[in-house]
């Protein structure tokens, strides 16, 4: 069944352009042209993904993006033309899973729309990480605290993920950006930081440490990996 996407883009030509775009790659699409009714369409529907500009008449973006992450972990993509850092760094802290800004590729823009559906829907299958509190479930792109589900968004999940794999070994953020987004980022590292305080504020154990100036480390009790 192909991915069903939300478009919230109060530009008419470009939100025509993005749906004729994705449909051609065979995604449902579906659109709203401000923010108030992108939010109504996103509750009374079910997407795989949404596409969401900043800066939209009768509700933000930002707002909106806050809004998905109370009811779930339905990943979004930032598209705007706002390219300023704090922009970035503000969406991030609102969980959203990519950021692009306009002018965009929209070869570029399916290939961000297949690489977060790809970590959405798949990993290595059945595998399990654990180390005693936190444990990850790869296949099902779960994480939980004490048995206990913890919703994060994909970034999240990808960069625990790579953590877990890399416990005790300290990461630095050029290495979890080059590792979780897997293309060249041009921006501020420190969009790292911004999902870093996400996790660790969902997690609510001490299981991340900063090595000041250089990057992160999983505390090393990990117990192992298993099927």
């Amino acid at each position: 069944m192909p991915a069903a996407i939300l478009v919230i883009e109060d530009d008419h030509y470009i939100q025509e352009l993005i749906a004729e775009f994705l449909r051609a790659q065979q995604y449902e699409v579906d659109v709203a042209e401000d923010g108030l009714e992108g939010w109504e369409k996103f509750q009374s529907g079910t997407y795989d993904l949404v596409i969401l500009d900043l800066m939209l008449p009768t509700l933000d973006g930002y707002t909106i993006c806050r809004r998905i992450r109370e009811k779930g972990d339905t990943p979004v993509i930032v598209l705007t033309a706002l390219g300023e850092e704090k922009d970035q760094l503000r969406a991030f802290e609102e969980e959203a899973d990519d950021y692009i800004t306009k002018p965009f590729s929209f070869h570029v823009l399916t290939k961000r729309v297949e690489a977060v559906l790809r970590r959405t829907r798949s990993a290595q299958s059945g595998e399990q990480l654990w180390n005693g509190r936190l444990r990850l479930d790869a296949d099902a792109y779960k994480v939980f605290v004490d048995g206990k589900l913890v919703e994060t968004t994909t970034k999240e999940f990808d960069i625990l993920n790579t953590l877990i794999h890399n416990a005790g070994r300290i990461m630095t953020r050029d290495m979890l950006l080059d590792k979780v987004w897997g293309y060249d980022f041009f921006g501020d590292s420190r969009i790292v930081d911004a999902h870093i305080k996400n996790i660790r504020k969902k997690l609510g154990i001490s299981i991340i440490r900063t090595v000041k100036g250089v990057g992160y480390s999983l505390e090393s009790e990990l117990a192992g990996v298993g099927g």
